[in-house]
């Protein structure tokens, strides 16, 4: 009852486990065999007292000098008050026994209320859940609701309205909208056709021959790859775990710093989910081709909103890297690229990747995870600049991530979204494409998961309309004429753009079969974990507990991930130790005493903002199969 009374401060509201439940039965159980212990002792004083206090008057009758007498009465005395004191106790013993067994049976009754109590809740939680999805269907499917994706491009907001979202609250937080962004609605017009435009006229327009490079920009037939690649992995077991008995007290907290069983994750690192942005790399191979400056950014804006595409239905964390792991992606027979990722900061988790593309582009990042628990939803938001460089034409295009957020965390299912606003530069020329991503809501008429964005050249003259949905497709539209619209009654106006008939930029692929059972992974991620001979010992595929997870062994990953992370604590410890400089944070110390093995940190010139690039010797060190400078973290 102490140690009961002492933890229920924050336990009021949670309903015990099956394993807690199984652990009360069984101390019940121990405290009715120690009852009989006792009880069988207490028979046994009683027996051995008398026994004794007969043997002391036997001893008392006989005839033995004065002294030893004596002695024998005063042991007789001390008897006496033992038997007392004895049976005292074995009464106190008894009373003891009766009342124990008297609430035993009220703990009992308590323990099978609270089992039909919690049992009763479960079932309310799951019918409101059913009712919740029930709802949600419905209202998708009623009359009325805008099903056709093409609807889309009718009308685009670059800015959310206020009052769209019911929970506006305190979720505004993370959608960093752009003040100065203008809404805009577009007309559909025919392919060839003078139009007259503000301040000028413009020559008959040729959607076909001109932007020819955006024809079948989606369409790359996937052929057969030079080496076979597992379609498959194992599937997930069904292991059930009581998310909120962990997550309730996480909230607000950074959740990289919080140690999560394997249950929550998948078996991917956060290395290979930076990998998987890659997945529709040929929208860059096609931007090569492109002349048309505008035209490219169609297709980078399209290659940005595609690393979404497969975190749909991807609800389950991956794996925090460990400091100094890499994960390599050698795939230039059939992806036509090298990519390397290292884990460069392990507090705040941050990762570097770098690719070199043959058919002439090279991407580069930085990107540091922050992640908080906020009690209805959790948000995910991926810091730093993504750099994209064509070396044919010099264009650099520079953008960052939107906001990842997970909802239903308690009660339902789990669903993520994307929102907030991203703006790609290209510091060559100018060009800019603003694309907003629009927070799902159960009100809105707007399609689910939608995009729209605007791209414009340098004097801010706008180009191409883009539409679509972050985890299906993206669609471009030429612009051909633009014009402001009447007031509305809040005196805001709006652009109208007149479009030539929207092509399709990029398509999402079909999942593999069975992809529910393989934690919804992509052809692509399927791969990623894939055991190849020749990696660097540091790589992903080596983590122990991710490949356990991955076939199965949950128990035993979960076992070998805890020694891991002991094993980095130690390591870190031992750096702090030998880092002379005392002044600074921990943080502070540690970046200076750690230094990436393939990267270094270096002034960005169009950020301003300091990041790890790749430096180079990497694949040298791999086609030499030279690994002694890498450190042993598994």
């Amino acid at each position: 009852m102490s140690s009961h009374s002492d933890d229920s401060g924050d336990d009021d509201d949670e309903t015990a486990s099956p394993a807690d439940k199984s652990e009360l039965h069984c101390t019940i159980q121990s405290l009715s065999l120690k009852l009989d212990d006792l009880s069988t002792c207490n028979d046994l004083i009683a027996k051995h007292g008398a026994a004794l206090q007969r043997s002391l008057s036997e001893l008392d009758g006989l005839k033995i000098p004065y002294e030893s007498s004596e002695k024998l009465k005063a042991v007789n005395e001390r008897a006496t008050l033992f038997r007392i004191t004895s049976n005292a106790m074995i009464n106190a013993c008894r009373d003891f026994l009766e009342l124990a067994e008297t609430h035993s049976r009220k703990w009992q009754r308590a323990l099978q209320y609270e089992q039909e109590q919690r049992i009763h809740l479960e079932e309310t939680i799951e019918q409101l859940a059913k009712q919740h999805n029930s709802l949600e269907r419905a209202f998708r499917s009623a009359p009325g609701r805008a099903t056709n994706p093409t609807k889309s491009f009718s009308e685009g907001d670059l800015l959310t309205p206020k009052g769209e979202d019911s929970e506006e609250d305190e979720d505004t937080e993370y959608f960093d909208a752009m003040e100065d962004s203008t809404s805009f609605i577009t007309v559909i017009t025919e392919a060839k056709e003078d139009r007259k435009a503000e301040g000028g006229t413009t020559g008959p327009v040729d959607w076909t021959s001109s932007d020819n490079v955006l024809d079948g920009a989606s369409l790359v037939p996937k052929g057969p790859p030079k080496v076979k690649r597992r379609v498959r992995i194992p599937d997930k077991p069904n292991y059930s775990l009581n998310l909120w008995s962990i997550m309730k007290n996480c909230i607000g907290r950074e959740l990289s710093k919080i140690p999560m069983p394997v249950n929550f994750n998948e078996p991917l690192s956060m290395l290979q989910r930076l990998t998987e942005d890659l997945e529709y790399h040929h929208l860059l191979d096609k931007a090569v081709h492109c002349t048309s400056s505008v035209e490219q950014m169609c297709l980078v804006a399209a290659f940005s909103v595609s690393s979404y595409s497969t975190t749909v239905h991807r609800i389950a964390k991956p794996f925090n890297p460990m400091l100094g792991e890499t994960f390599e992606l050698d795939r230039l027979d059939d992806m036509g690229l090298r990519s390397l990722c290292e884990q460069v900061s392990h507090h705040p988790p941050s990762a570097a990747h770098y690719v070199f593309s043959k058919h002439g582009w090279s991407l580069w990042q930085e990107i540091t995870i922050s992640s908080k628990f906020r009690g209805k939803y959790l948000s995910i938001m991926p810091l730093g600049a993504i750099h994209l460089e064509f070396q044919a034409s010099g264009n650099h295009y520079v953008w960052r991530k939107s906001t990842s957020t997970v909802h239903n965390i308690i009660v339902g299912k789990l669903w993520i979204d994307q929102t907030g606003d991203i703006e790609i530069v290209n510091h060559k020329t100018q060009d800019r494409c603003q694309l907003k991503f629009l927070p799902y809501s159960y009100f809105s008429k707007e399609v689910a998961r939608k995009v729209t964005g605007v791209v414009s050249d340098s004097q801010g003259k706008a180009h191409y309309v883009l539409s679509g949905s972050w985890d299906e497709q993206m669609e471009c539209a030429k612009i051909v004429q633009s014009s402001p619209s009447s007031p509305s009654s809040d005196g805001k106006q709006k652009t109208v753009y007149q479009t030539l008939p929207a092509k399709l930029l990029w398509k999402k692929y079909p999942l593999p079969e069975n992809a529910e059972n393989m934690y919804y992974f992509s052809e692509l991620a399927l791969t990623l974990n894939e055991h190849e001979e020749g990696v660097a010992p540091t790589d992903s595929r080596l983590r122990p507990d991710q490949r356990l997870m991955e076939k199965g062994h949950w128990d035993e990953a979960n076992t070998e991930k805890q020694r891991l992370e002991e094993k980095q604590r130690l390591s870190r410890r031992r750096r702090l130790e030998a880092c002379s400089r005392g002044c600074g944070t921990e943080e502070e110390k540690e970046a200076d005493v750690y230094m990436p093995l393939w990267f270094e940190k270096r002034l960005d010139p169009l950020t301003g903002e300091t990041a790890c690039m790749y430096k180079g010797g990497y694949w040298e060190a791999k086609e030499r199969q030279d690994w002694h400078m890498c450190p042993n973290i598994f």
